[in-house]
This record gives C-alpha cells, sequence and structure tokens, in this order.
C-alpha cells in the first residue's frame, strides 16, 4: 500500500490559465470594493444595494406584511446600518439547519472622540480615541482620510467622506523628527507613541475678520481663531457645528489605495482586509449560487469584532438570532421556539476571517508545521484564542472532515494552521459566540501578511479560493 506525502502546495503551479484568469478577474472586483468601501457603514450599505438590484426582499417589509417565505425566496435585513443579513430561502425546513458564513465588517482605526476639536500653536487638531489592535506609531505621518456620518438632532444624518479624491484634502498626525527624538527612540515600540497623541491634523488658517466688525467679534472667536475657521468651513459645507459632533462617528483611516503589489501582480495590498477579504468573497459566493438551495443559505456581516463583538451590531447580540427566529416564523407551518433551537443546533457556519499568514522577516513567530502561507490557499483554523486555546470555538472534527471532503470534491485548495506560536499571543474571532448558539462551527479564511496596519498584504490565490470554499460550502454541506 502507497501513501500520499501531505503537504499543501502552491496554487499558481497546478492551477490552469483560465483558473489564474478567473482568480485575477475576481481579484479586480475586490481590488475596487476595497477601495470603495472603509467602514462597516460603507460595506453595509454596498451590500444592501446589491442585494436590491438582485431581487432581494427587505426582511422587515416581509414581516411587517405578514408575507410567508417560500424556497427561493431572497431577503436581507440591514441591522442598524452596521450589520447586515442576507439569506436564499431552501426546500428544507429551517429546523434541519441553515448554512452560514459569516465575517464582520469593522476594521481596526481612529475614531473622533464626541468633543475633538481644539487649537493649538495656531493649529486646529482633532483628538481620536483607537479602535481595536493597532501598532499606534504605524499611524503617524501617513495620509488620512474622514469617513463617517453625523446625526443632526432632527435626525436628518449628514455623511462625511474626505480624504479619498485627488481634489480632496488629505489629513496627518504628525511625528517627531530623529533630530530631537533621541528619548523616544530609546522607548518600546509600544509607549514610542501614545494614544492621546494621535491627534489629527485638520488646518492652520485663522478665521478672517471684517474690518468693521473686528469690534463686535467674540471673544471665543479671537481665541481659536484657526478652530473657528474650521467650524465656519464645517458649516458652509456639511451645515453642521461643533455640538453635532457629539452625535457622530467619524473614522479616521488610511487615505492610500489599495493597489496591486509585486512585478507579477500576484498580491493586493490595502487597508481593512481584515475582514472585508472575507467579507467581500462571502457576499459574491451567495449572490453567485444559481440553484436553489435544498437548506437555506445565508451571509452575516457582522459588526464590533474588533473590540470583543460587543454592541447591538456586534455577533455577540442578539440581532443574527432575532433574523433566524423571523425566518422560522415566515417559513415553519406551526412556529415555536422549539423550532429556531432546533435550527441553531442543525446548523453550520464559517467564521470567515483572516489567518496570520507566515512573514518571510519574522517566520520564528510561527510553528512551520502547523502555520499558514500565502499560495496555498483558505485557511481551516480549528482554534485560535490565545496560549491555552483561551476565547478559542475548537471545531469538531466531525465537522472538519466534512469540508475536506466538500473542498476537494470541488477542487478548493486550502490548508490548515493556527495563529503563531502557542505562547506568544494570539487573537479570538467571532467563532465561539456562534458555537455558543450550538451550531458547527470552524475559523476559514485568507491569511495576510501585516495584520492591522494601515496597508496590509494578501495573495490573490488565497483571495479566490476563499471565494471557491464559500460558494462550496453553501451549495454543498448537508
Amino acid at each position: 500500500m502507497t501513501t500520499e506525502k501531505f503537504e499543501y502546495k502552491n496554487w499558481w503551479k497546478g492551477a490552469s490559465a483560465e483558473e489564474k484568469d478567473a482568480a485575477f478577474q475576481f481579484c479586480s472586483g475586490y481590488l475596487s470594493f476595497l477601495n470603495r468601501h472603509k467602514t462597516e457603514r460603507e460595506v453595509v450599505a454596498y451590500t444592501e444595494a446589491l442585494c436590491q438590484a438582485n431581487g432581494f426582499t427587505d426582511l422587515n417589509e416581509a414581516i411587517q406584511q405578514g408575507e410567508r417565505l417560500q424556497p427561493g425566496t431572497k431577503v436581507y435585513q440591514n441591522l442598524r446600518g452596521k450589520a447586515f443579513v442576507m439569506a436564499v430561502i431552501g426546500t428544507e425546513p429551517m429546523e434541519k439547519g441553515i448554512n452560514i458564513v459569516a465575517s464582520h465588517v469593522d476594521s481596526p482605526r481612529l475614531d473622533f472622540k464626541q468633543t475633538p476639536f481644539y487649537e493649538d500653536t495656531d493649529m486646529v487638531l482633532a483628538k481620536t480615541h483607537y479602535y481595536g489592535g493597532i501598532k499606534k506609531y504605524q499611524w503617524v505621518c501617513i495620509p488620512l482620510a474622514l469617513h463617517g456620518v453625523v446625526v443632526l438632532k432632527s435626525g436628518e444624518i449628514v455623511h462625511i467622506n474626505i480624504g479619498e479624491n485627488d481634489s480632496d484634502p488629505s489629513f496627518v498626525i504628525t511625528d517627531l523628527l530623529p533630530h530631537l527624538a533621541h528619548e523616544q527612540m530609546n522607548k518600546k515600540m509600544s509607549e514610542a507613541v501614545h494614544g492621546e497623541g494621535l491627534n489629527v491634523v485638520l488646518g492652520a488658517i485663522p478665521l478672517a475678520e471684517e474690518k468693521e466688525e473686528a469690534e463686535e467679534k467674540s471673544k471665543e472667536n479671537h481665541k481659536d481663531p484657526v478652530k473657528m475657521n474650521l467650524l465656519k468651513i464645517l458649516k458652509e459645507t456639511y451645515g453642521v457645528d461643533e455640538a453635532d459632533f457629539v452625535s457622530a462617528e467619524i473614522e479616521v483611516v488610511p487615505a492610500m489605495p489599495a493597489k496591486e503589489v509585486g512585478f507579477d501582480r500576484s498580491m493586493i495590498g490595502g487597508y481593512g482586509q481584515d475582514d472585508r477579504v472575507c467579507a467581500y468573497g462571502a457576499i459574491q459566493a451567495l449572490l453567485g449560487l444559481t440553484e436553489q438551495p435544498a437548506r437555506t443559505v445565508m451571509v452575516y456581516l457582522s459588526d464590533k469584532e474588533e473590540v470583543g463583538s460587543m454592541g447591538n451590531t456586534g455577533a455577540q447580540s442578539a440581532g443574527l438570532t432575532h433574523c433566524i427566529a423571523e425566518l422560522c416564523a415566515l417559513t415553519a407551518p406551526v412556529y415555536s421556539d422549539l423550532v429556531t433551537k432546533r435550527c441553531f443546533a442543525n446548523s453550520a457556519l464559517l467564521s470567515a476571517d483572516v489567518s496570520a499568514a507566515v512573514d518571510p522577516n519574522y517566520k520564528d513567530a510561527q510553528d512551520k508545521l502547523n502555520a499558514t502561507y500565502f499560495t496555498k490557499g483558505v485557511v481551516l483554523e480549528k482554534y485560535t484564542g490565545s496560549k491555552g486555546k483561551s476565547g478559542a470555538n475548537d471545531a469538531n472534527p466531525e465537522f472538519i472532515a466534512a469540508l475536506r471532503a466538500i473542498y476537494d470534491e470541488h477542487q478548493v485548495a486550502w490548508q490548515t494552521g493556527e495563529l503563531g506560536k502557542v505562547d506568544l499571543g494570539g487573537g479570538g474571532t467571532i467563532a465561539q459566540f456562534m458555537a455558543n448558539l450550538g451550531m458547527q462551527v470552524i475559523d476559514c479564511g485568507v491569511p495576510v501578511l501585516s495584520m492591522h496596519s494601515p496597508f496590509e498584504l494578501t495573495c490573490k490565490a488565497d483571495i479566490y479560493n476563499a471565494y471557491l470554499a464559500y460558494r462550496a460550502f453553501l451549495k454543498a454541506y448537508k
């Protein structure tokens, strides 16, 4: 008896010209998506527009009308503009379980504080609070953009997007020049830049005063003339006052565009690929299904993963469970809570989140036998967590075996791995919260280099195979 050597292969080596072309075409769409949607709100708005263009029904409208959902019905639910569910109803009863691909659409960034603006040394700046796990020193001296919303007392929402177009201004956080940075350079990297020092420069021109009105200007105007000029610009351009930023959500993100990387253009570099690279593949996988599914299929886009999945749009909220309960109520002949509980117990979910690829510059951070690599496909990660698997889901081997069979049958390039050496640290995903509902759950995503940086790196081979993996799972898992 002979045995086949167990190894994960470079996908490019065995791929046909047609497969390579398909990967490049898919990633062309992803690159455009990445450049246009840098916040969770923007991804949700994009996905909702896609659903409306592809014949999906708003679940909230179906609920209000008491509409029964028949097999083949496509529905979506926008969860407070920051999380999203899209689904296609299957021929089998919901209580037999559904197939879900779940990803998060928030990314590490800087958020404006509620009282952001102040003037110092004849410049106006904005105070920020960093969101998620970042290396603070990576956010200084790079071009920044402002994305978000300001909600007025009337309820009107003013959308802000400044810094992405060639005609837009950029913003920046300054750093100390090397000539004067001896003390700073002797600090630990984690202490060289402080969170309260991540203040964004917004302007330097003072408010102009007409001569005949100079004496009538308020003392406040004279005190902070540069800040007052900024507030004048905001009022004239967007119709917002300083007080309105109390009810605002302004995210500071890198203004750098996502780009193809390498002479061979085999990689993509850009901000927010954790976890929009998986979210994009999941969305396209569900939209690309052409056959009526037996089991109901769903994509869930969550918020707040980078800060523990808290809040009413995070994976620990009741948003997804309420949505599934509504689907059960609109499809089951007779509904009870037991129908929803059976649905959870019989469902399977891919926690579509990225993994840490081996960095050739930092190979010592990984156990090479259990690490993930560029070019070898989507990653099945049995557990994440930290050190003693703290906060991990730890998927069942029966579920892993079923996925192995599906992926091999559908010619999906896949690999296994874990998030670095055991005692170095680690990280979590939404998998544990979904598993708490009784579902079969495993992490399944794209390997990434420079994760959580302003310019993350992915490989087109892995991006494309993640899409194939999500599509195969939605179609074939039983």
